[in-house]
C-alpha cells in the first residue's frame, strides 16, 4: 500500500521533495497560498495540489487530512510549520508530522507540545557537514552509518595503487582492512559497479570502510587529507555564528569575516576566542592581509551564492588548501562543479536529505544521497521473519543497480562478498541508483517491518 503523504510548502525544499517521492510512485499531495509555485510543481511531478494555506484546517481537509500516513511541513516560515503541524494532530492525531524549524527556540516544544515527530533544523545539518568535510578535508562527500563506525566516502581519484585496477582485485591491494567500492562517477554517469570495472584517474569514486581506515583507504585512491588548523568563516549569519560557536570547543584558530559593523559588534560579543574582522570576503587585498593563502580552509556562508563562489574561487586561486561553499539555489550545484568547487552545503538539500529517511519503509535507521539525487544508500536492521535472513546476496536477486555495502553483527563489520548472508539483527546498508530506489523500497517494505 503506497505512503500518502502531505507537503506544506511548494518552495525549493517541498518542489524537490514532492518530485523525489512522486517519481517513486508515492501519493503525494502539495498545499500552496502561491498558484504559480503549485503550477510549477505539477509541471515536474505527478502530484495534487490544494491552493490555500497549510495552516487552515479547511485546506488540510481538502488535501485528505484523514487519510494521510505523513505530514511535512517545509514553508520557509517556521511559525507556519509549527500551525500546520498542530491542526494537523488535532484532525488526525495518527498522521507522523516532520516540520522544518530553523529558529532554536522552538525546537524544545516540539515533542511535548506539538507531538511532532521530527523537527528538521537544516542548519544544525549543515554545521554538521561542514565539520565532517574539516575531519577528512581530502573527501568530496561524507556520509556516516552505525553510529559513525563506519563511513561512505566519495573521493577524486588521483595517482593511487588502486588506480588501473579492476575491482575484483582490490582486496588484494588493500591489505589488512576491509574496503568496498561503492559507486564509481566517471563524467555526469554514476555506475554501481562490478568486479570487472577499474578505478580510473579524474574518477569521483564512492566506498566504505570502517573509521579508523579512512586516511589510509584515501590514500590508496591517491587522496590524501591535510591537517586543518586555521579556518576563515566568511559570513557571520545563523549558521557563520553557529559554526564558530562549534570551533571554538576545539583546538583550531578561526576568524570569522562580516562586512556588517554592528553584526561584527555582535559576534565579538557572542564569541570568545574566535577573531571577528569587518569587511568584504571578495576583497582581494583583504584576503591577502589576512593570508588567506595560508589558511587550510576557508567556508563561504553568506547568503548569496554568488557571492559564495567568488570568495571560494578567489580563496583557491591564492592558496587556500580547501574551501567550503554554501549555495542555496538546487540549480547551482551542477554548476559549481564544472568550475572546480566540490566542497559545497546547501541548508535545502540538508533539509530534503533529513526527510527522506522518514519516507522509507522498511526498519530503516539511516540515509544519505550521493550526488544530489543520483542514487541513495539505506541502513536497515534486518528482522528475525526477513526474508533477506539466511541467505547469500548473490541469492538475494536485488535489482540491478542496487549493492549491499556492508554488514553489521554485534561489534563486528563485515565488507562483505557474494556469500556473506545477512543474519536476524544485523545492520546492513544498501545503496541504490534512483532508477531502481524504488525496487529495493517494496523489497524492504516486503521483507522488513514496518518501521
Amino acid at each position: 500500500m503506497s505512503l500518502k503523504i502531505i507537503i506544506v510548502g511548494a518552495g525549493e525544499v517541498g518542489f524537490h521533495i514532492a518530485r523525489r517521492l512522486a517519481a517513486e510512485n508515492k501519493e503525494v499531495v502539495v498545499i500552496d497560498r502561491s498558484p504559480q509555485a503549485l503550477k510549477r510543481i505539477v509541471e515536474y511531478a505527478d502530484v495534487q495540489v490544494v491552493e490555500g494555506p497549510g495552516s487552515c484546517p479547511s485546506t488540510l481537509r481538502a488535501a485528505g487530512i484523514h487519510e494521510t500516513d505523513i505530514l511535512l511541513a517545509v514553508t520557509d516560515s517556521d511559525e507556519t510549520n509549527f500551525i500546520a503541524c498542530t491542526i494537523a494532530n488535532a484532525l488526525n492525531p495518527n498522521i507522523t508530522k516532520l516540520s522544518r524549524i530553523r529558529n532554536e527556540e522552538y525546537i524544545e516544544f516540539h515533542e511535548n507540545i506539538l507531538n511532532i515527530g521530527k523537527v528538521i533544523n537544516p542548519e544544525e545539518e549543515v554545521i554538521k557537514t561542514i565539520l565532517q568535510f574539516m575531519d577528512v578535508p581530502g573527501a568530496v562527500d561524507i556520509s556516516q552509518f552505525a553510529g559513525g563506525r563506519i563511513k561512505l566516502i566519495g573521493v577524486r581519484v588521483g595517482d593511487g595503487p588502486l588506480v588501473g585496477r579492476k575491482l575484483m582485485y582490490i582486496r588484494q591491494a588493500v591489505g589488512g582492512f576491509g574496503l568496498l567500492v561503492a559507486a564509481i562517477i566517471r563524467g555526469e554517469q554514476l555506475t554501481i559497479p562490478s568486479g570487472g570495472d577499474e578505478i580510473r584517474p579524474g574518477d569521483l569514486v564512492y566506498f566504505v570502510c570502517d573509521d579508523e581506515h579512512v586516511y589510509e583507504a584515501m590514500a590508496l585512491f591517491g587522496r590524501r587529507s591535510h591537517q586543518v588548523k586555521n579556518v576563515l568563516v566568511v559570513g557571520g549569519g545563523n549558521i557563520g555564528l553557529r559554526l564558530a560557536r562549534e570551533l571554538e570547543g576545539t583546538a583550531l584558530r578561526v576568524r570569522l569575516l562580516d562586512r556588517d559593523a554592528d553584526r561584527c559588534q555582535y559576534l565579538a560579543q557572542e564569541l570568545d576566542r574566535t577573531v571577528v574582522l569587518e569587511g568584504d570576503g571578495t576583497d582581494q587585498d583583504l584576503l591577502l592581509e589576512e593570508n588567506v593563502g595560508g589558511m587550510d580552509m576557508v567556508v563561504s556562508l553568506t547568503g548569496h551564492e554568488e557571492t559564495n563562489v567568488l570568495i571560494s574561487m578567489l580563496a583557491k586561486s591564492m592558496g587556500a588548501k580547501s574551501v567550503i561553499t554554501r549555495i542555496n539555489k538546487f540549480a547551482y550545484l551542477p554548476l559549481v562543479r564544472t568550475i572546480g568547487i566540490e566542497h559545497t552545503v546547501s541548508p535545502r538539500l540538508s533539509a530534503v536529505n533529513s526527510i527522506l529517511r522518514y519516507m522509507r519503509r522498511g526498519k530503516v535507521l539511516t540515509t544519505a544521497s550521493i550526488r544530489g539525487e543520483e542514487a541513495e544508500a539505506m541502513e536497515a536492521v534486518a528482522q528475525e521473519n526477513s526474508e533477506v535472513v539466511g541467505k547469500s546476496l548473490k541469492d538475494l536477486k536485488l535489482p540491478k543497480g542496487a549493492l549491499v555495502l556492508s554488514i553489521q553483527r554485534g561489534e563486528d563489520v563485515i565488507f562483505p562478498t557474494g556469500d556473506a548472508v545477512i543474519l536476524p539483527q544485523d545492520r546492513f546498508i544498501i545503496l541504490s541508483t534512483r532508477k531502481t530506489i524504488e525496487k529495493v523500497e517494496k523489497a524492504l517494505t516486503v521483507k522488513l517491518e514496518h518501521f
